[in-house]
Formats: C-alpha cells, sequence, structure tokens
C-alpha cells in the first residue's frame, strides 16, 4: 500500500503530464508547399473573433483550413465545407471556432425562407394588434 505523499507525487505526475500534452498536441508539421498542393489554406488566427476557451480546435493548432465533408441534418446528402468557405466563416463573419456546417446550400435557403416567413407572420400579428388598440 502506498504513503499519501506517494500517492500525491504520482497524481501531480500525472496533471503535470495531462499539462504538457495539452500545450505541446501531437500534430505533424506541414510544409507550406504540401499543403498548398492540397488545396488548403494558411490560418491568419489574428481576424479570428475571441472565444474564451483554454483550448483550439484541431485546424488552428495545424495552421491550415482543410475540406472537411459532412452529411447534412436536412436531407442527410453528403456535402463537403471547404477550405475557402471555413476562412470566409471564421476570418470574415467572426464565427465560433467550434462551430461546424450542418447545412447544404439548399436545406440552408429553405430555413432562411422558413425564419423569413415566420418572421413576417409575427410581424402582421403584431401590426395588426396594435392597430386594434388604436381603434
Amino acid at each position: 500500500m502506498k504513503s499519501g505523499k506517494q500517492r500525491r507525487t504520482e497524481l501531480k505526475a500525472k496533471k503535470q503530464a495531462r499539462i504538457e500534452k495539452r500545450n505541446n498536441p501531437v500534430i505533424q508539421p506541414v510544409t507550406a508547399a504540401w499543403a498548398a498542393e492540397r488545396g488548403w489554406i494558411a490560418i491568419d488566427s489574428t481576424a479570428f473573433a475571441p472565444h474564451n476557451s483554454h483550448d483550439v480546435p484541431d485546424f488552428v493548432q495545424l495552421g491550415y483550413y482543410f475540406d472537411r465533408p459532412f452529411d447534412c441534418t436536412g436531407c442527410n446528402s453528403p456535402e463537403v465545407w471547404t477550405a475557402a468557405q471555413q476562412q470566409w466563416w471564421y476570418e470574415e463573419a467572426k464565427g465560433n471556432l467550434f462551430s461546424i456546417a450542418k447545412l447544404c446550400r439548399p436545406c440552408r435557403q429553405k430555413e432562411q425562407d422558413r425564419r423569413a416567413e415566420a418572421r413576417r407572420i409575427h410581424l402582421q400579428g403584431v401590426a395588426a394588434k396594435v392597430a386594434s388598440k388604436e381603434v
């Protein structure tokens, strides 16, 4: 049986190992030429919105955007979120670093139309309510 002092030393060593692993992730270095021939785009991390997190996504650690396949949640069709689209989302639109694409373009358009129609109906109801109070 181990003493409390021995156990504390073991726990402290495990904690230090976790901290070192988090600070030094095991990601293979990528050369610019290798990334360019695959269509990857270099990241400008100064353009990101503040994210208030101690962790960063894998693509930030890697230093490049790369095409990410996903299945649309609306129609279940296989889609690809391209590196250029990711760069626009994270750097131009200041999207959350931990968000990813979920909908294909047609499903996204349907959702936008549905929201616009719901907003229009709501505003009609509010206008009717205000008009009835004025009379």
